[in-house]
């Protein structure tokens, strides 16, 4: 069985991870009985459960992204008004 990762894990609500965590007793308990037929769909049901998880996940990076944009822009604009009143002190 593949584990999610902790980011992903982190970002799934207590249902969903209960639910995952299950899921994963399942598929250990069927790899150790050399079920692999079964895992494969146990593994399959876990690749489901976990798609908001990892939504949430890119969501999350698209906004720090977003903010960090937002930081340069603000920053290239101080940098931008400074060198403008530099000019302006120099006339």
């Amino acid at each position: 069985m593949r584990h999610c990762s902790v980011q992903v894990r982190g970002l799934l609500t207590r249902d969903e991870l209960d639910r995952y965590n299950a899921l994963m007793e399942v598929g250990s308990y069927l790899e150790s009985q050399s079920r692999y037929d079964l895992v494969a769909t146990v593994q399959a049901e876990v690749d489901l459960l976990i798609q908001p998880g990892i939504e949430r996940l890119k969501e999350k990076g698209r906004a720090r992204d977003r903010m960090t944009q937002e930081y340069l822009e603000e920053k290239r604009r101080a940098e931008w008004e400074a060198q403008m009143r530099a000019v302006d002190d120099e006339d």
